[in-house]
């Protein structure tokens, strides 16, 4: 299926949304090795309304838009290849992936949907970022680590934080779901993105 003029230029305001808050955010809290951001709720949001297609693009435009330097991501240096081997990368890297699947998996444009959507993607999301976690601090950076202090270090603190922000993407989804007039579908499965009223 290919993708509307229109998705593709939702996909691109996904991406500067997510740069956008990114930047934002850091300003306003110290540096931590996994920080608090709203990265997932831009992610959980844009495969809400956007094809798996256009979700993994959007995602991943903003990955490289990271990677060939520009200063879009949490932690320092906040941009370049180096960023690679930060711990928190594989959770930026698993942006692309979990939008993909919860896209694919959503199938209603209902309330429970998107948060049963936005669920599988969390899971997905943390099932790629901790184990990159755990291999950065081992391997790279010589920590000795378990699962339980990665769990501690890269999920418990954050898990509430994260099903919240599923909670409210799919309610942001709902309401622009509705207020584009679309009726127990998804954006792509229509085919197209409709007008706005």
């Amino acid at each position: 299926m290919q993708m509307s003029t229109r998705e593709i230029v939702l996909a691109a305001l996904f991406t500067a949304l997510m740069c956008t808050l990114t930047i934002l955010v850091r300003i306003f809290q110290p540096v931590v090795v996994i920080p608090f951001s709203l990265q997932p709720l831009v992610m959980l949001l844009a495969a809400s309304l956007l094809s798996p297609r256009g979700v993994f693009l959007s995602m991943l435009a903003y990955l490289l838009l990271g990677l060939v330097g520009l200063p879009v991501f949490s932690v320092p240096p906040y941009g370049g290849p180096a960023y690679v081997l930060i711990p928190s990368f594989g959770f930026i890297l698993a942006f692309p992936i979990a939008g993909w699947v919860q896209a694919r998996v959503l199938k209603h444009s209902s309330l429970l949907s998107f948060i049963g959507a936005g669920v599988v993607a969390v899971i997905v999301y943390y099932l790629i970022g901790l184990p990159y976690m755990y291999l950065i601090l081992s391997f790279y950076l010589g920590h000795t680590v378990d699962i339980l202090q990665i769990l501690k270090l890269g999920f418990f603190p954050f898990i509430i934080f994260d099903l919240g922000k599923v909670v409210v993407a799919a309610w942001l989804a709902l309401e622009l779901s509705r207020r584009l007039d679309i009726r127990g579908e998804t954006v792509w499965q229509k085919g197209k993105v409709p007008k706005v009223r």
